[in-house]
């Protein structure tokens, strides 16, 4: 037998100006809609022959073919619809409100609240309808539920790139000289939230809602600090090198850590019976336990060996950090607590300098904050209704607020950061840092409005505060840098 040739029967043969020679082009059109003609018509003659077929009775909770089931609705085209509607108008803002110095997530927290009720949904409700359906036209829900399950996916792996980005050594090494200005940062604003409750419970809670869950989660949600914000704003100016930053950023990190911890306890008491708090507190303590103690030094001896290697990353890596991460979540929202903390937790014990946490962070980076976060901020957006703070007595309440919140946390900062020696200029800039919330504040009070700790009022009063807060950095920061050291 003769040797098979690589030119033979397998490849298209072409004449000397490089055409097939399988025919010409009318010859090729005459095949492919005989093709088609052909498909046609046996499609015919078989619903010829099928019309003659006798099927069974229909049901009797069938509906008659191509009539949608009543009250069913578009949820894929309203979310897609929202998603795109919220990107580009957080992309217009955060480009208008940069040349005012204020970080991204302003402009989409902005772009979130323009979004909902109380602006669009005020101005045009047809348009705003066009994105959230009206209760009539989705009794069920169902569109709010997708958003909302799209966005926690979002926060979820936006919450496991925080942990990632955790440098657990670069606290460790400021440990001594951020230990008290984190301390106060935390303390002074929890008693003064705590404290302010008193007022507010009488006002915007009411007798189903615990004072102690109450209180507790006033307290952590003034002690909050948005760390991956303070993050951006110090590396939009240049101070993430410098002393003042690194201190800023071990602050806000224990901070957060603290924070989170303390949420995890609200929320594990407010979601438990009283008899059953104490399994809701052990089963987080346990997890934490797990992950610190069994699953961090596992992990980390993975990671030395891929480390050590010149090749990529084995096949399994990233499909599994992306199921730790899931079932980490799906474990703490089983516990009790909520399925962020989960996602934290294994990003914090993965190496934030190892091929697998860069890795991740590069693959995951722009799809999670451009694509998944923006469904959180237009979910945040249409759960707050501004209108709901009505009166003078309403915006003084919400300028109360804003005030204790600063207070606590800029004064807590700016004390504990001028007993430790740091001049005043420095002091008020880290009180200033400190005191941004942004997204991480947000994050903490969908959790109280899903819990039913807070009310839809309150819950509005504390967004704008968020805002508030969070725009007031940079501007603050602006005036301080141009002042001499003092």
């Amino acid at each position: 037998m003769a040797p098979a040739s690589s030119d033979m029967d397998l490849s298209l043969r072409t004449d000397e100006g490089g055409s097939t020679s399988s025919g010409s082009p009318w010859m090729g059109f005459a095949g492919y809609a005989a093709l088609i003609l052909g498909g046609v018509a046996l499609f015919f003659l078989i619903r010829w022959f099928g019309e003659g077929l006798t099927a069974p009775a229909a049901p009797s909770e069938s509906r008659p073919v191509g009539r949608a089931a009543a009250g069913s609705v578009d949820v894929v085209a309203h979310v897609v619809a929202t998603l795109a509607a919220i990107i580009a108008t957080g992309f217009v803002f955060s480009r208008l409100l940069r040349y005012l110095g204020q970080p991204a997530v302003v402009g989409e927290m902005v772009a979130g609240i323009v979004l909902g009720p109380s602006l669009l949904g005020a101005i045009s409700p047809e348009t705003f309808h066009l994105l959230i359906p009206s209760s009539a036209n989705d009794p069920h829900g169902q569109v709010p539920a997708a958003l909302k399950a799209v966005s926690q996916l979002g926060v979820i792996l936006y919450m496991f790139l925080v942990g990632l980005e955790l440098n657990a050594a670069r606290i460790a090494r400021r440990a001594h000289a951020a230990v008290a200005v984190s301390h106060a940062s935390i303390v002074a604003p929890f008693v003064l939230g705590t404290g302010l409750a008193l007022w507010l419970y009488p006002r915007f809670s009411h007798q189903g809602v615990p004072f102690t869950s109450f209180a507790l989660f006033m307290g952590v949600a003034m002690a909050i600090t948005a760390f991956p914000v303070l993050a951006r704003i110090l590396s939009d100016r240049g101070l993430d090198k410098t002393e003042l930053g690194n201190i800023a950023l071990g602050c806000a990190a224990a901070d957060d850590v603290t924070a989170w911890c303390l949420l995890a306890l609200v929320v594990g008491v407010a979601q438990a019976e009283p008899g059953n708090a104490i399994w809701v507190i052990g089963g987080a303590v346990a997890f934490i336990s797990l992950m610190l103690f069994a699953i961090r030094p596992l992990l980390r001896r993975w990671v030395r060996i891929w480390d050590t290697r010149t090749d990529p990353l084995p096949s399994y890596a990233i499909p599994g950090m992306f199921l730790a991460v899931l079932l980490a979540s799906l474990c703490t929202e089983t516990i009790g607590i909520h399925a962020v903390f989960g996602a934290f937790l294994v990003g914090a014990v993965v190496p934030h300098d190892s091929r697998i946490a860069r890795d991740m962070t590069a693959k995951l980076k722009e799809p999670v904050t451009i694509l998944f976060l923006p469904a959180f901020f237009a979910y945040t957006g249409m759960r707050t209704q501004i209108r709901l703070v009505e009166g003078w007595d309403g915006w003084l309440w919400c300028g109360a607020i804003i005030l204790v919140a600063t207070v606590g946390k800029f004064g807590g900062t700016f004390v504990a950061a001028r007993l430790t020696g740091f001049i005043t200029r420095d002091s008020a800039a880290l009180g200033m840092l400190m005191n941004t919330r942004g997204l991480m504040e947000l994050i903490v009070l969908n959790i109280g409005l899903d819990l039913g700790v807070i009310s839809p009022t309150l819950f509005a009063m504390m967004v704008v505060m968020a805002l508030a807060t969070t725009a007031a950095t940079s501007p603050v920061l602006h005036v301080l840098e141009t002042k001499e050291p003092g």
